[in-house]
């Protein structure tokens, strides 16, 4: 099939089917070659048509730590001492470039959450 620019939710829609199909294509292959072309497609697709709702870094932050069953003490290595991360986590205070990457690592989330809000 010749795709083009997708511009219906139909169009969407079957290519969305023809990349399941040929997720696990090899590589250097016709069928990679279109499934490169279909990502390109759909993403432009997604990006003109949906809207991603905008993560509040300390609600990921609070729903992280009840999810590892983890207090605001155990984040005073990650973020500072009792005071500042008391000052984080109310909202009082920032999360700073170094302070997000800390985050990231600690909790295998990407930095632009946390810096998203800042």
């Amino acid at each position: 099939m010749t795709w083009k620019v997708i511009k219906t939710e139909k169009e969407y829609h079957n290519a969305s089917i023809r990349l399941m199909e040929i997720f696990h294509t090899a590589p250097n292959s016709a069928e990679h070659d279109e499934l490169d072309l279909l990502m390109v497609l759909i993403k432009d697709y997604d990006d003109k048509h949906y809207q991603l709702p905008e993560l509040d870094a300390l609600e990921v932050i609070k729903y992280k730590m009840l999810e590892m069953g983890i207090k605001a003490k155990d984040l005073e290595p990650i973020i500072g001492s009792k005071g500042h991360v008391s000052a984080v986590l109310s909202g009082k205070r920032e999360i700073t470039l170094k302070t997000a990457q800390k985050l990231k690592n600690y909790f295998s989330i990407p930095a632009e959450v946390f810096l998203h809000s800042a």
